[in-house]
């Protein structure tokens, strides 16, 4: 009899088991789905007409790649797309050498005030866009950064974020090899950029991801500083192109496509390195 109820226990226990995997399937799938559905829907309404009434008839909409074609012919979209290219690959580039510096630091080097620097860092996590707007465009008048790329690249290079999460890696790392190193003569920046560097390439990658997406959808800041046509990106492109064709979405539509292949092109092919940065970094 015991041998009897243990066994249904754990037949039990076994089907409770795969009943809740198989819920959770079920609910990933839904999650997919849904978040799968606008970049679908957006994808298809972009290769369409516009429905039209004509002599009360509804015209329904018909494939076409006219709608690319307007949006490339109509507009200087491909000044849009460099713009933004170039904006977010230079604050990428710069963001992930100065937050790598400051993480290293902050993490191995041992002076007075660290901590008390790393919590005023992080702190400002805590502080809204919106809250240092003003300040912000302040200063770049005063600098004379209005109107040109420097004001559009320069103030979007710090994030606490960054810094946060490259320290925490630099945490995990074991100082054996550091320590090596040190004893073979190396300074602190040889063992920053010949060993603390190589062993980041996850990390850097995943904030290489998001540092590029942010700035390549940014919208507000570029809104506020520059009023020079030359050096719209590609969302206040998209924004102006909605203001004149309102009612035209099927332009619009193509344009948000082609902003958006590119960022999930760049997702796709890095999304490991997003994983392992999460899983190495401290963040549990």
């Amino acid at each position: 009899m015991m041998a009897s109820e243990t066994y249904d226990m754990g037949a039990g226990a076994v089907r409770r088991q795969r009943s809740g995997r198989i819920g959770l399937t079920a609910l990933a799938v839904v999650l997919s789905a849904v978040s799968v559905f606008p970049v679908l829907w957006m994808v298809s309404s972009a290769f369409k007409t516009r429905s039209t009434v004509t002599d009360g008839n509804l015209i329904p909409k018909e494939f076409t790649i006219q709608n690319f074609v307007y949006v490339f012919t109509e507009v200087p979209f491909v000044r849009y797309l460099w713009n933004s290219f170039f904006i977010s690959a230079v604050i990428t580039i710069a963001a992930l050498l100065f937050h790598s510096m400051a993480a290293y630091a902050l993490a191995r080097l041992r002076f007075p005030g660290r901590e008390k620097i790393f919590m005023v860092i992080f702190s400002t996590l805590l502080v809204t866009a919106p809250v240092v707007l003003i300040p912000l465009f302040l200063v770049a008048r005063e600098l004379n950064l209005l109107d040109s790329y420097a004001g559009l690249i320069i103030p979007a290079i710090f994030n606490a974020f960054g810094i946060f999460l490259l320290r925490q890696f630099y945490l995990g790392l074991p100082k054996e090899l550091e320590e090596a190193a040190v004893i073979d003569g190396c300074g602190h920046w040889r063992v920053y950029w010949d060993i603390v560097l190589p062993m980041s390439r996850p990390v850097l990658s995943a904030l290489a991801v998001f540092f590029f997406l942010a700035n390549w959808n940014a919208f507000v800041w570029p809104l506020v500083v520059t009023s020079d046509q030359s050096l719209t990106v590609v969302q206040l492109g998209i924004a102006s192109f909605s203001t004149q064709y309102g009612s035209n979405w099927n332009y619009i539509l193509a344009a948000a496509t082609v902003a958006a292949l590119p960022m999930l092109a760049l997702f796709f092919a890095f999304q490991r390195q997003i994983v392992e940065s999460i899983k190495t970094s401290g963040l549990k």
